[in-house]
């Protein structure tokens, strides 16, 4: 049930008692000339029949309005009032106010990260974007998967829906996202969001999971700009344990899932302070040291160098590859923001 389909019966059942009180009010009023509170007064004690008595002694029209008046509003009025009580006592108006809420931290959103699908996949992605202080939208159908990691995460952003539906993504903020991930179990829906989102927004840059190899084409057709096989990934995983456990083991600590958390992080030179851009790399790594190490560099064709040299000068279109633990990484997007 969506949020629309939540607030309707409110709004019904409170705009009936509304409607009624109205045309109560305006017929003593019209009819038997009384004051706006007298006429409010006495069709509110007239449809709950609590018998006080009439305020003056009404007229012949008066009294076949107010019988009108009792028999078309009693039995409305005290449905009405008791579906309101119904929804307050089931939690469901607190519910849409929860919702209400989500929705404007949703909107207010900007270069956010959008996961569709919250299984086992899109719940680990939500862990790392989280540890990377990353802002992120949740979109999923299963209300079991989105409550179990409330428990671990309440402040979880999600919208509840079906991923595919144009209406969902741009609840989620579609046209304001930098990228988004689809990890769906199913290529073809996959496949879908991906035409979907990129219609919604050309500039999306996109990661979608496939679990067949015959799949990865169609999806970078559609416009995923990488495409992950998770069952590829973990095989691989396991064979260069066999082959090179330390290697596995020390690209298993870069992801920050055990001691020091250590990042990778890319600095385009579009975000390097002015006086050092177009300097050598050796000027770039001594400005305002915060301990981090250059690792590559990604150069105008999108090529990486491994271990450039100190006097590589770095360009419009290069990118540096820096190493360094969470604070070394804090340290250096901080400065760069700050200049």
């Amino acid at each position: 049930m969506n949020l629309q389909k939540k607030i309707n019966p409110l709004l019904i059942w409170f705009g009936l008692i509304v409607l009624i009180l109205t045309i109560g009010t305006s017929g003593f009023i019209i009819i038997e000339k009384y004051t706006f509170f007298d006429a409010l007064y006495m069709t509110i004690i007239t449809i709950s029949t609590i018998g006080y008595g009439e305020i003056h002694e009404l007229s012949t029209a008066g009294r076949i309005f107010n019988i009108f008046l009792i028999s078309g509003s009693f039995s409305i009025f005290t449905y009405a009032l008791a579906k309101l009580t119904q929804l307050i006592a089931s939690g469901e108006l607190n519910k849409y106010f929860k919702n209400k809420k989500l929705m404007q931290q949703i909107n207010a959103m900007d270069k956010h990260v959008i996961i569709c699908g919250f299984g086992r996949n899109g719940q680990q992605t939500a862990r790392t974007l989280k540890g990377h202080k990353e802002k992120f939208v949740v979109i999923d159908l299963s209300e079991e998967h989105i409550e179990a990691y409330l428990q671990e995460d309440p402040s979880l952003l999600y919208v509840k829906g079906d991923a595919t539906d144009d209406a969902v993504l741009l609840k989620a903020g579609i046209n304001k996202a930098r990228c988004l991930i689809c990890a769906l179990p199913t290529d073809a829906d996959n496949v879908f969001i991906v035409l979907s989102a990129k219609y919604l927004n050309s500039n999306l840059h996109i990661i979608s999971r496939a679990s067949f190899a015959n799949s990865v084409m169609k999806l970078k057709k559609a416009g995923a700009a990488n495409v992950i096989m998770p069952d590829r990934i973990g095989g691989t995983h396991m064979a260069t344990l066999v082959s090179k456990p330390d290697v596995v083991e020390f690209i298993d600590y870069l992801s920050g899932e055990e001691g020091e958390s250590i990042n990778i992080e890319s600095v385009g030179y579009e975000k390097l302070p002015p006086e050092i851009r177009d300097k050598s790399l050796s000027v770039i790594m001594d400005w305002k040291k915060t301990g981090v190490n250059c690792i590559g560099v990604k150069d105008e064709e999108g090529k990486f160098i491994i271990n450039p040299p100190g006097s590589i000068v770095i360009s419009q279109g290069m990118k540096v590859i820096v190493l360094g633990n969470k604070n070394q990484i804090y340290d250096m997007k901080y400065n760069l923001e700050g200049e």
